[in-house]
């Protein structure tokens, strides 16, 4: 079985550092429903966040952090839900969602049926969240490299 995330980006990405990319979820119901929808996804195929050595994961955390900082600061979402699942996609990638009150699903998980018929309103556009992590993963790369 090929693994997509091995075959392609997974989403729109926003950054790429050596170890791993950020990408936006642009596809799909769950982008609809969902806009703030980001996932970090490890570069080399692994299937579980304890594969990784400590340094990956420390680095791996990091990076989860800085996307939900990034959200939370230009977004101001109701919560992030962060889920490393991979049931289906046996790939290391964690998701970073942004959740508003009065979301599709709110406050029920996003695998929860919708509530309501409802697309949140967002306080800054996607394209100036993409632009921060970018710009946030630029100098973090510099930074230690």
């Amino acid at each position: 079985m090929t693994c997509p995330l091995c075959t392609t980006d997974g989403g729109l990405v926003v950054a790429r550092a050596p170890q791993f990319r950020v990408v936006r979820v642009i596809e799909g119901e769950e982008a609809r429903r969902f806009p703030a929808f980001y996932r970090l996804i490890w570069a080399e195929h692994v299937a579980e966040f304890s594969d990784l050595s400590v340094t990956d994961r420390h680095a791996c955390m990091d990076a989860v952090t800085e996307i939900e900082r990034v959200v939370r600061a230009l977004l101001k979402p109701t919560k992030v839900n962060l889920a490393s699942l991979g049931n289906v996609v046996p790939h290391l990638h964690w998701h970073v969602i942004g959740r508003f009150e009065g979301d599709s699903h709110y406050p029920a998980p996003i695998w929860a049926p919708a509530q309501r018929d409802a697309v949140p309103v967002l306080a800054q556009p996607l394209t100036a969240v993409d632009a921060a992590l970018a710009q946030s993963f630029t100098i973090a790369t510099r930074s230690t490299g």
